[in-house]
């Protein structure tokens, strides 16, 4: 009985002291998990005050954004070190030459873009010497991959048309449906799209119609200037289509970022935030939206610059934060851009554009036209040798024409996942 009793209290000091040390590592566990969390909340909290700017004024636009309307001098781009002691140019020294011709822009066109497409104009307005500024959210930044990578694209998002393994980019889901020149220095380039709300399937997918002005390799040193219309519930939170900018000056791994949500991009219009809400969009077989973008080098100063419709010039990225593009760009891309999250060969239904095929056509399809690309001698002119590009037509295809009204153009887009895009 007394070696029973003996062998039964060892037992239950064994468990008792494993329960113990069960229960030391488990309190180890919940206070490390404890201090991840307040960490990353202290990190996300640091990166919300970097990049939300004190406002004198603020406006709560229909779709629930917060608009700041921030002191030109305070905004993120004079984070930068490079640029705290930059004065601010409030206007290019030169516009590309054919830009105002009045033969091409007609009075009806002209005429409607004096409405600015943007939702949270219903509630207010940023006065002179402010820019608007998207508020960025608690909820924003949590839904990236993390607060580092936050407001960035992944790597190898740039279609490559003549790559010799077209597999390289459909190993990251990026797909696309552009047209492109290449083969000569480019100093700009201009666009008239319409604007879509495509469907997208997953909450890590997007649809974007976009510019890209491209310079060096694809590896590891590609320069890119982007701008255009996005649907991105993962960078947003909704699904409603935004205005956009993006540059990198290192193939999407550390620079550059979208909008504003980095220093880099120095806005100078008090009328257009951008990732701001774009209403109203484009029916099917119904009105067609559209919104002009020009891209361009200031021949005298070197900096790059945007403009939106025919007289909303948005700000400049300054010729420092590039190497290849400091000259010219060596590429330029107009067109369609999906991420396709589904694996082993499938297709998501994510719709890239008006969710529509090109052969369907005019309010069906989405569009570029009036095509352009700025020369050595800041001449708007066509492009020459326009070639196309996607990886997989049966999902999303591009088609190109040309006539008098509407210059070079094309359709693109697609419905994703369909019986010949399994």
């Amino acid at each position: 009985m007394g070696a029973l009793h003996f062998s039964l209290v060892k037992k239950l000091k064994r468990g008792f002291l494993m329960c113990l040390c069960l229960c030391g590592m488990l309190s180890l566990s919940c206070a490390a998990a404890r201090y991840g969390s307040s960490r990353q909340k202290f990190e996300v909290k640091k990166h919300l005050n970097r990049l939300n700017k004190p406002a004198v004024k603020s406006i709560q636009s229909p779709d629930g954004d917060i608009i700041d309307c921030v002191p030109i001098s305070k905004q993120p781009a004079f984070d930068h070190p490079f640029l705290k002691d930059h004065k601010i140019q409030m206007r290019p020294n030169y516009h590309p030459e054919g830009l105002f011709d009045d033969n091409k822009v007609s009075a009806k066109a002209k005429e409607k873009e004096t409405h600015i497409p943007q939702l949270w104009h219903r509630y207010g307005k940023c006065s002179g010497g402010t820019i608007p500024m998207r508020r960025t959210r608690e909820d924003d930044v949590l839904r990236a991959s993390s607060v580092k990578r936050f407001g960035k694209k992944k790597h190898r998002t740039v279609p490559i048309p003549k790559s010799a393994d077209p597999d390289l980019i459909n190993q990251n889901g990026h797909q696309h449906a552009i047209a492109y020149v290449e083969g000569d220095k480019y100093y700009g380039a201009k666009a008239t799209l319409n604007v879509w709300e495509p469907k997208i399937q997953h909450v890590n997918e997007f649809s974007l119609s976009q510019i890209w002005l491209l310079g060096g390799s694809f590896g590891q040193d590609l320069n890119s200037i982007e701008a255009g219309w996005q649907v991105s519930p993962d960078l947003y939170g909704d699904n409603n289509t935004r205005l956009f900018t993006y540059w990198t000056s290192d193939a999407y791994q550390a620079t550059g970022c979208y909008n504003l949500l980095c220093s880099g991009f120095i806005q100078i219009n008090s009328d257009i935030a951008m990732g701001a809400s774009i209403s109203p969009v484009s029916g099917y077989r119904s009105s067609q939206y559209d919104i002009s973008i020009l891209i361009w080098k200031d021949p005298k100063e070197g900096h790059w610059w945007m403009q939106f419709g025919n007289g909303y010039v948005l700000g400049y990225w300054p010729s420092f934060l590039f190497s290849y593009l400091t000259e010219s760009a060596s590429m330029i891309e107009w067109g369609g851009e999906v991420v396709n999250s589904q694996a082993d060969g499938h297709h998501s239904w994510t719709q890239m554009g008006s969710g529509h095929f090109p052969e369907e056509g005019f309010s069906k399809a989405s569009y570029f036209r009036n095509i352009q690309v700025v020369d050595g001698s800041n001449n708007l002119k066509a492009p020459k040798g326009l070639g196309v590009f996607t990886e997989k037509s049966n999902c999303y295809d591009v088609q190109t024409g040309n006539n008098d009204d509407w210059g070079h153009f094309f359709y693109y887009g697609g419905p994703g996942k369909n019986k010949n895009c399994p």
